[in-house]
């Protein structure tokens, strides 16, 4: 939900925080601050104040405190780059920090609710992800010992504990630990203290984290796009550990009971070059770009690895597939895979609503799908699905994540950052591994026949090349459509068959970055009801099987001719040589000939690109949409 970063060396490491917290505006984007100590200043300080250790409560009012005796705190409403103008981050200076960038969830967007937050006397600042369950009751305990509260949120509750436990054991690490084990909900803090200038304390408890180790500084984060330029030698936090983390290194313990935990750094196979924009105008564009390279690391799975989920589906009672958003459609798309391919009904429940649908217990398998591998309701249904006895498997892009760790067998999809909000080239990369998973478990339970399933590899071989053209022959055929299309206001998008999810998912691409009202739906659910929408000013977009699905793309036509029997414009991508369809639609886009089997990937891709360049003649926010974040971690 929100980015969190610190970090601690030797010499000045604002330059290098604030580079962090930009690197993780996509995981929130409503506010940002800075908060770090200057161990010099620190004791300049008290040497010309002798005795003078503490500042008058409530000197925090103003969320700064830079007079070198407490943790100097900057931050504001707006995006990194904008609060840097206002406030100045990067002419802060100090040898240890945190930093913060927040999607917003207690409180309202203000200046007061931003990160940092800092106790009364500014000795301790601390940052967060997450929800506090129990922060009101905790908010009332220490108002009624004279705590001053300058925020809505439920972060700051842990400050003012920590603050008040140190004055009474004079401990720092004792302090956090009690102040820790108060705490019920979800979250991840960073702590910095006067007390202990160079060092940074963090803690994950259902939030991710992430530390990195580099012979000048050493990383705390939300994810390793922080620090990638830096390092990529990382060691991921697991829920119940803190660690304490200095310019020497760092030390994990269990919160419950203090034993430290030995644990190797990983080699982080991303690289910081990939996560940039690469002269892309936004990431989205470069990710959507980046589908032909994602689409052979999908290949390059090993087979073994797909070969043990389809064995885990082949001896499970029943299997669930699961994800929320994106991933929910994902789900779905692979669930025709498994009914088409395998001759499997797969159940699909999005992860909101698993607890409250899903019959799971012995003998049954739960297969989670996400891109971060920390969603919230994600996690929630495998830990429902563990509570019952069933058994878990995962398919994430994100090393070291809550999900990769959580579940029995895992497959890393290896899509490389998605760093745009919206997710494109992680979705094409998880719906081909349900492909192969698909057709791996129907040869083995001849379903299909081997010419069968070296065709369907025989096209995934290919498709590589055949999007790469796409992407570079279509793109001005698609930004022009966009330029003749994006005035209407209220779209329907749909598709048959394997083509319905594929349709529920450009939806989403449109709705979220253009903010427009678009509803996707299956072509043949038009005439019971939603032919009452159609006018003059409904766009209907259509998605159109190749020819060779002859009955799908048949049923897929008759939805087409019966809004323009009511008057609507039809927009539609169709593949090359299908007259009959190009003739019926006001505006056409046509995609190379595809195989079936890799066809409605295609379609997944174009629009995506029209969904981007719709919104870019719509002047929106594309890589950070409004009210959106990149891991939804809180329920």
């Amino acid at each position: 939900m929100c980015g969190i970063s610190a970090v601690t060396g030797k010499d000045n490491i604002v330059p290098i925080l604030y580079q962090s917290i930009l690197n993780l505006e996509y995981r929130g984007y409503d506010s940002c601050g800075l908060g770090v100590v200057d161990a010099a200043a620190i004791e300049a300080a008290a040497k010309a104040s002798t005795g003078n250790r503490a500042v008058t409560k409530g000197s925090a009012t103003k969320g700064s405190l830079d007079n070198g005796t407490g943790v100097s705190v900057r931050k504001n409403v707006g995006g990194v780059e904008e609060v840097n103008q206002r406030e100045h981050l990067t002419g802060m200076k100090g040898n240890a920090g945190i930093a913060h960038t927040r999607w917003a969830t207690h409180g309202k967007v203000s200046r007061e609710n931003s990160h940092p937050h800092s106790s009364m006397d500014g000795r301790f600042s601390i940052v967060h992800n997450g929800i506090i369950n129990n922060y009101q009751e905790i908010r009332e305990e220490l108002r009624a010992k004279g705590v001053i509260f300058l925020s809505e949120t439920d972060t700051e509750v842990l400050v003012h504990l920590i603050s008040q436990h140190f004055e009474e054991c004079g401990d720092v690490e004792q302090s956090f630990l009690e102040g820790i084990k108060r705490l019920e909900g979800s979250y991840a803090f960073c702590m910095v203290t006067t007390h202990q200038p160079d060092a940074v304390y963090c803690v994950r408890q259902g939030s991710p984290l992430v530390l990195g180790f580099s012979p000048e500084q050493n990383f705390v984060a939300s994810d390793v796009n922080a620090f990638l330029q830096h390092t990529r030698d990382a060691m991921f936090i697991e829920d119940g550990e803190y660690a304490v983390v200095t310019p020497a290194g760092a030390v994990l313990r269990k919160v419950a009971t203090g034993a430290e935990v030995k644990r190797k750094p990983l080699k982080v196979e991303w690289d910081a070059e990939t996560s940039r924009k690469g002269g892309y105008a936004h990431y989205m564009l470069k990710e959507i770009f980046e589908q032909p390279q994602t689409l052979v690391n999908a290949l390059n799975i090993p087979g073994e690895d797909i070969s043990r989920f389809a064995d885990s589906i082949a001896s499970a009672g029943t299997t669930y597939l699961m994800g929320v958003g994106t991933t929910y459609y994902v789900a779905l798309t692979g669930q025709y895979f498994f009914s088409r391919y395998a001759g499997r009904y797969l159940p699909v429940i999005s992860s909101d609503e698993f607890e409250g649908l899903a019959v799971i217990g012995e003998g049954d398998l739960l297969i989670s799908i996400s891109q971060s591998g920390e969603t919230y309701d994600t996690r929630r249904g495998v830990d429902h699905a563990k509570a019952n006895g069933a058994r878990t498997a995962s398919i994430v892009n994100v090393m070291g994540s809550s999900l990769s760790t959580m579940t029995d067998q895992v497959i890393m999809q290896g899509s490389g950052p998605e760093i745009c909000v919206v997710s494109t080239k992680a979705a094409l990369a998880q719906m081909v591994i349900l492909l192969r998973i698909a057709m791996e478990l129907g040869l083995r339970e001849k379903r299909i026949d081997r010419n069968t399933y070296d065709e369907c590899f025989k096209a995934l071989e290919t498709f590589p090349s055949i999007v790469q053209d796409a992407l570079n022959e279509r793109s001005g055929s698609i930004r022009n459509l966009a330029e003749r299309t994006g005035h209407y206001r209220n779209w329907l998008v749909l598709g048959r068959g394997v083509y319905f999810p594929i349709a529920l998912e450009a939806a989403l691409k449109l709705k979220e970055i253009t903010y427009l009202h678009v509803e996707g739906m299956p072509g043949g659910f038009l005439k019971h009801g939603t032919l009452s929408l159609v006018d003059e000013n409904m766009l209907s977009f259509f998605l159109i099987p190749p020819p060779e699905e002859k009955e799908l793309h048949q049923h897929t036509l008759t939805a087409l001719e019966e809004v323009k029997a009511r008057g609507g414009p039809v927009v539609g991508f169709t593949f090359a040589g299908d007259t009959k369809a190009r003739d019926l639609l006001d505006h056409c886009i046509e995609m190379p000939k595809v195989s079936p089997f890799v066809a409605p990937f295609l379609h997944m891709i174009m629009s995506q690109l029209y969904a981007y360049f719709t919104a870019l003649k719509l002047n929106r926010s594309i890589d950070k949409p409004r009210n959106l974040a990149k891991s939804v971690t809180v329920g």
